[in-house]
């Protein structure tokens, strides 16, 4: 009977908070879906009332965490704003969210497995695509793909740099703010 209790109360997003932990601290390979339960203090059987395996887990956290970095531009894009000031919130806004979210980063961008590998490489390539045409569109000049792609390398860069060594993007906002400026000089 209490087994059932703790299955009724078992939400999806407590087993994905916890498989986020366990997976940033242990490796994507590295964890269990019998180690997720344990931690929840559940039956493993619990879990897979959720999620049929380990690869469907991981492919539900790393969609809602696209999903939030997909809304903070979104949110960006829709603002009534100049074209340099939206680029300047793009990027920074991709670099808070990096610094805000860093266990999200770091599955979604840093996570190496075979198992998920094609997953994980269409979605970031989703994004990056989304980020390459806003710049695009926005910018005065007309950038070539590997100026878009090196704008995109020096703010993730910048993020995994910090990853880690940072509470949050407040740390390093000053910073942050430098860099953006740096790049949107070479968009004039």
């Amino acid at each position: 009977m209490a087994r059932r209790k703790v299955q009724h109360e078992l939400t999806k997003e407590m087993i994905m908070d916890t498989a986020r932990s366990l997976f940033v601290l242990n490796g994507y390979q590295n964890v269990s879906m019998r180690q997720i339960a344990k931690e929840l203090r559940c039956s493993h059987g619990a879990i897979y009332y959720h999620f049929k395996n380990k690869a469907e887990l991981f492919y539900a956290l790393v969609d809602s965490h696209f999903d939030l970095l997909d809304e903070k531009l979104e949110e960006i894009l829709s603002k009534d704003i100049d074209n340099i000031e939206k680029m300047k919130l793009i990027m920074l806004g991709y670099i808070e969210f990096g610094l805000t979210h860093q266990s999200h980063y770091e599955i979604m961008f840093l996570t190496k497995n075979e198992e998920v590998r094609s997953y994980i490489n269409e979605r970031p390539m989703l994004v990056y695509d989304k980020f390459a045409k806003c710049l695009f569109t926005l910018s005065d000049r007309k950038l070539l793909i590997r100026d878009i792609w090196s704008i995109f390398l020096s703010l993730h860069g910048f993020v995994t740099h910090y990853i880690g060594q940072v509470v949050g993007y407040e740390d390093v906002e000053d910073a942050a703010e430098y860099l953006v400026n740096f790049l949107l000089k070479g968009l004039k």
